[in-house]
């Protein structure tokens, strides 16, 4: 629904400086579509390339009100609260949006199109509630084997440590390489990057590897390479979607994700992350299957050093291809073409 020429503002309250932005700022990173304010009741007049070290020359102002000024074609609701309900404070600043003539991306679970306070507002303008399970859901078939294109697939040790980006930094890496590359969004985030795609989330467990073979069948046969965005972890408890992605997908390749220096899931510190090298068998091992689907190889280590200081960051990927054998690099500090290197 977000198309390249709309001008967005994104609804970041208290996610620029805080822990709930993802979704902002990441579309701040990699949208094609010019953002033209950003509304943080925290940091009003702030410096977005000073907070974020995202190059951006929007400003940031407190209020939907004070946005209307830069002409936004789109509100964007870019933070995720707790649980993906709608804070009840933000329903007048959507009414205002609307009021306004602009349309809402929301990759809250709460639904706002069929919401009885703003249907009345909706002469021209739409509201995309992405986080919605497609409609005629197939059961998967494991039938995206059939295609002839690459079908990479970014997995983790955890959850939240930068899928989304490497499959996004492969992308580009890819274009620049003269190929046909499609960046598959599996989640809020990435469809509001990529203008579709299918919420995970949001589909019932029986047909999640249905609803990421139908969107890979979709796109395979006009693309060279498919860049899938990865969700989850099989290691952490809290996550559902890492096997339904290896088996709608059917990758060719897969890229691991880690935290450097992460030793223990993030928000359950009393599980271990288990060393690399186990944690590539274990993929492998499961994407295979024992053998009823074709070996599918973990080609290289997609290292998030964000926290690290440039020195810091080239040992601790030093170490990684010391500790794995394999090709390593953080795609967004040094840019994919390592990674996608290892896949061709």
């Amino acid at each position: 629904m977000i198309q390249s020429d709309h001008r967005l503002a994104i609804l970041l309250h208290e996610g620029i400086q805080g822990d709930r932005g993802k979704t902002g700022l990441a579309l701040l990173r990699y949208t094609e579509s010019p953002v033209v304010a950003v509304i943080d009741r925290q940091s009003p007049g702030a410096s977005l390339a000073d907070l974020t070290g995202i190059t951006s020359s929007a400003p940031v102002v407190a209020s939907v009100t004070e946005a209307l000024a830069y002409q936004p074609d789109v509100l964007v609701l870019g933070t995720a609260p707790t649980g993906g309900a709608l804070p009840q404070e933000w329903r007048q600043e959507i009414k205002q949006a609307l009021a306004a003539g602009l349309s809402i991306a929301n990759g809250l679970h709460t639904r706002l199109a069929s919401d009885p306070d703003f249907q009345p507002l909706l002469p021209n303008q739409w509201i995309w509630d992405m986080r919605q399970e497609p409609p005629n859901l197939p059961i998967g078939t494991g039938k995206a084997r059939s295609l002839t294109c690459l079908r990479v697939l970014t997995v983790g040790t955890d959850m939240a440590i930068g899928k989304m980006s490497t499959s996004l930094q492969l992308h580009q890496a890819s274009l620049r390489r003269g190929m046909r590359s499609k960046f598959v969004a599996t989640g809020q985030t990435g469809m509001m990057i990529a203008g579709d795609g299918v919420a995970l989330d949001a589909v019932r467990v029986d047909f999640a590897s249905g609803a990421v073979e139908q969107i890979v069948m979709r796109y395979g046969n006009d693309y060279d390479i498919l860049q899938i965005e990865g969700q989850g972890s099989l290691l952490n408890p809290s996550s559902t979607a890492t096997l339904p992605l290896i088996r709608g997908s059917q990758p060719t390749h897969l890229i691991l994700v880690h935290r450097a220096g992460q030793t223990h899931l993030s928000r359950i510190p009393e599980i271990p992350i288990p060393p690399l090298p186990e944690v590539v068998q274990l993929y492998e091992a499961v994407a295979t299957a024992g053998g009823a689907f074709a070996p599918v190889p973990v080609v290289a280590i997609a290292l998030n050093t964000h926290r690290l200081d440039e020195a810091a960051a080239r040992a601790a990927i030093a170490h990684v291809e010391a500790e794995t054998n394999l090709p390593c690099t953080d795609p967004v500090r040094f840019g994919a073409d390592t990674l996608l290197q290892a896949i061709l």
